[in-house]
C-alpha cells in the first residue's frame, strides 16, 4: 500500500512522535522533502511531508508560524516534520499551536534520525506500492487474456475487468449499442452512458472522457476508445466509486489492448480479406457464380445462397476528380479517384477490398430492363469491364486500399451496414470502388434496412436544414450520400443487379432523393430527370432562335408550338386554345420549321422540342 503518515510513525527505526493532527495520520504521503526556505511552496506539488530544522524560521513567533503553516496547508502539504535538537532543543510551542489550529499533522524527528532515513522510507514504500501495482496489473492481464481467449470472449473479459476495478464495465459498438456488460446488474446503469459513448466515438482516436457528479450518479465513469484506426471501433466504459488506482489503471489499459486485438486484425490481413471480397464481387459480375462461391468458401456462403440486393452509394455532388471519357456504348465512362467532402454521413461482418477504375458514371442510366444474355469479361481502359450482348458496359470493382481510406460519409455508411449485419448474424460484402461504395446484402436483411434508415435520416436532416432549390442534385447537399438499390436477385443475376443499382443511383441523384430502389425507377414523371444544367443548356440552345423571333414582336411561336404539341398536332384544338384561326397556326408552325431548319413531321424532332419546352418551363 502507499506510505501514509501512520506507517511512518509506526516505522520502528524512525522513532517519530506525533504532536498534532493525530486524526489525519491515514493521509497518503507522495514524497518527503527537506527545505529551510521561509516559503517553500513554489517548489512543492502537494502531498509532501515537509522536513525542517527551522534554520531560517522564527519558530517562536506565533504570527510568523501561523502564516508559514497556512501557506503549507494551502499548497497541500500533508505533514510537517521538525528536527528537535538541531536549532531548537524541542519543537517551539508557537509552531505546535499553529499546526493544531489547522489540524496539520506535526511530527517530532529525534536528532538521531536523519532526514535521509525518512526520505528513504517513503521512497521504499512508494517503490513497493508501484511494484505491487505492476505485479497485480500483470496478473490481471494474464487473467483477462485467458478470458478474452475463452468462448465468451469480450463478455468474459469485462467480467474479469469489473472484478479488478471493483466496479462495472460495459462495451459499446460503433453504433453506440451495448455489446456486453458486467456484472449483470450494471446493464441499466451502463445504458445511461450511450450518448457519451457515441460522442467519444465521433472524436479522433485514441480518445477518453470522464463523467462524474450528478450526471454519473454515484459512479465515476471513464470512457476509452477501442481500436487503432482513425475512428473508434468500440468504446469501453468503466464505472467505479473512486478514481482508479495504479493497479486498476493497468487493468483498464490491458483490457483496451486486448479488446483492440480482438476487434481488429492487422492492416495486411484486412487488405487480403478485402481483396478476396473484391475478387468474389468481380466473379459474380463477370457471370462466374460457381467460381465466386468456391472462392468465398464459408466466408460469404450464407449471402450467396439467398436472394440478395446490390447497393451502390456515393456523394450526391459526385467525386470531383472523376474524368469523363467515351465508353464503348457512347455513355460516359468514369476513371480516377478523388476525395469527397464529409459531413452528411452517419456512423462487423468482414470488410472486403476495393479500388478505383473506369466505371459507369452516376449520370449513366442505361436501360431499365434486364440485360440480354450472360456477361463476359473484356479488356477496357485499365481494369476489366463487363460487356453484355446489348452493348452496354460496366466496370468491375478492383481492390485498392481499405474501407478506412474512403471519404468520411462512405466509411461511416460501411460501419453502419457492417455493424447491423454483425448484430443480426448476417453476411455482407462491402467493396470500395474508387469514390463509391458497393454493397452486396441479403434481401430484407438488417444491412439493407440500415441503408434505408440512413437515407431516411439524411432526408430528415436536409428537410430540417431548409436546403432547397433546384439544381443537379435537387435539394441534397453535395456531401450527402445517395444510394441506388437493385431489385432482389439470385446469384446468377448479380451483374443485372449491379447495373440496376447504378441506374437507381443515377435517378436518386437527379431526383435529389437519398435512396431509390430499382423498382421505383419508372415511378413518377421523367421530367425531374431533366433538372440538369446540360439538359437546360441544350433546351435553351434549341429554342433560342424561336424566342428571339418572339422577342422582336413577330409572332408567338413558342406558345403556339407548345399548344400544338400538347394537342398532338390537332390544328383545330390547338388553335382554339390559342384563340387564333387554324390557318394562322399552320403558318406559325411553318415558320418554326423554317427557323429551326427541322421538320415537325419527324417524331424525334417533336419529342426533343417538347422536352426542351418542359425543361425550360
Amino acid at each position: 500500500m502507499a506510505p501514509t503518515l501512520a506507517s511512518l510513525v509506526q516505522h520502528s527505526a524512525l522513532r517519530l512522535a506525533v504532536l498534532t493532527g493525530q486524526d489525519r495520520l491515514d493521509t497518503d504521503v507522495r514524497w518527503a522533502h527537506a527545505s529551510e526556505l521561509a516559503d517553500p511552496t513554489p517548489y512543492l506539488d502537494g502531498g509532501e511531508l515537509l522536513l525542517v530544522t527551522a534554520l531560517k524560521l522564527d519558530a517562536e513567533d506565533p504570527e510568523a508560524m501561523r502564516a508559514y503553516v497556512r501557506r503549507l496547508t494551502e499548497k497541500g502539504v500533508v505533514g510537517l516534520g521538525f528536527a528537535a535538537g538541531v536549532n531548537y532543543e524541542k519543537v517551539p510551542e508557537a509552531l505546535v499551536e499553529a499546526c493544531r489550529e489547522v489540524d496539520l499533522p506535526l511530527l517530532e524527528v529525534p536528532r538521531r534520525t536523519p532526514f535521509i532515513a525518512i526520505s528513504k522510507a517513503v521512497s521504499a514504500a512508494i517503490a513497493a506500492e508501484q511494484y505491487r501495482a505492476v505485479t497485480a496489473g500483470f496478473e490481471a492481464q494474464r487473467e483477462m487474456t485467458r478470458a478474452a481467449l475463452s468462448q465468451e470472449g469480450p463478455s468474459a473479459l469485462l467480467t474479469k475487468l469489473a472484478s479488478e476495478v471493483a466496479g462495472w464495465a460495459a462495451l459499446y459498438d460503433a453504433s453506440g449499442a451495448m455489446v456486453a456488460t458486467a456484472p449483470a446488474w450494471a446493464v441499466r446503469r451502463a445504458a445511461r452512458f450511450r450518448a457519451d459513448a457515441e460522442r467519444l466515438r465521433d472524436r479522433p482516436a485514441p480518445a477518453s472522457a470522464v463523467v462524474s457528479g450528478s450526471e454519473a450518479g454515484d459512479d465515476r465513469v471513464e470512457l476509452q476508445s477501442v481500436g487503432s484506426g482513425r475512428r473508434a471501433k468500440a468504446v469501453l466504459a468503466v464505472g467505479t466509486a473512486a478514481p482508479l488506482g495504479t493497479a486498476e489503471r493497468y487493468a483498464v489499459h490491458s483490457a483496451i489492448a486486448l479488446l483492440t486485438l480482438t476487434m481488429e486484425r492487422s492492416r495486411a490481413l484486412q487488405e487480403a480479406e478485402q481483396r478476396l471480397g473484391a475478387a468474389v464481387m468481380r466473379m459474380l459480375l463477370s457471370g462466374e457464380p460457381d467460381h465466386a462461391r468456391a472462392v468465398a468458401g464459408g466466408l460469404y456462403g450464407g449471402l450467396l445462397d439467398a436472394p440478395m440486393r446490390v447497393l451502390v452509394a456515393e456523394p450526391a455532388g459526385g467525386p470531383a476528380s472523376r474524368v469523363r471519357g467515351s465508353a464503348p456504348n457512347g455513355q460516359p465512362a468514369v476513371n480516377g479517384k478523388g476525395p469527397a467532402p464529409g459531413g452528411w454521413g452517419h456512423p462487423q461482418a468482414g470488410r472486403s477490398g476495393g479500388g478505383t477504375g473506369p466505371g459507369t458514371g452516376p449520370d449513366t442510366a442505361g436501360g431499365a430492363g434486364p440485360l440480354a444474355g450472360p456477361p463476359v469479361v473484356t479488356a477496357g481502359a485499365n481494369l476489366p469491364v463487363v460487356t453484355v450482348t446489348d452493348g452496354s458496359t460496366m466496370s468491375l470493382p478492383a481492390p485498392e486500399g481499405l474501407v478506412e481510406d474512403l471519404p468520411g460519409p462512405l466509411e461511416q455508411l460501411a460501419d453502419l451496414v457492417e455493424t447491423a449485419a454483425a448484430r443480426n448474424g448476417e453476411a455482407v460484402l462491402v467493396v470500395p470502388d474508387g469514390d463509391r461504395l458497393v454493397v452486396l446484402a441479403s434481401d430484407g436483411g438488417a444491412a439493407a434496412a440500415a441503408c434505408a434508415q440512413h437515407a431516411a435520416a439524411i432526408a430528415e436532416a436536409v428537410e430540417a436544414s431548409g436546403s432547397g432549390g433546384v439544381r443537379q442534385s435537387a435539394s441534397l447537399p453535395d456531401d450527402a450520400l445517395v444510394i441506388g438499390v437493385s431489385a432482389p436477385a439470385g446469384l446468377a443475376s448479380a451483374a443485372v443487379a449491379f447495373k440496376q443499382a447504378g441506374q437507381a443511383l443515377s435517378v436518386a441523384r437527379r431526383r435529389g432523393t437519398p435512396l431509390v430502389e430499382h423498382e421505383d425507377v419508372a415511378a413518377g414523371s421523367v421530367l425531374p430527370l431533366l433538372a440538369d444544367d446540360a439538359v437546360r443548356a441544350f433546351a435553351d440552345g434549341l429554342l433560342r432562335s424561336l424566342r428571339e423571333h418572339d422577342a422582336n414582336g413577330r409572332g408567338d411561336l413558342v406558345a403556339s408550338l407548345r399548344a400544338w404539341l400538347s394537342r398532338h398536332g390537332q390544328w383545330d384544338a390547338a388553335a382554339a386554345d390559342l384563340g387564333v384561326h387554324r390557318h394562322t397556326l399552320r403558318y406559325r408552325m411553318r415558320r418554326v420549321e423554317e427557323i429551326l431548319g427541322r421538320s415537325l413531321d419527324d417524331p424525334d424532332v417533336r419529342m426533343e422540342l417538347w422536352l426542351a419546352l418542359k425543361a425550360t418551363g
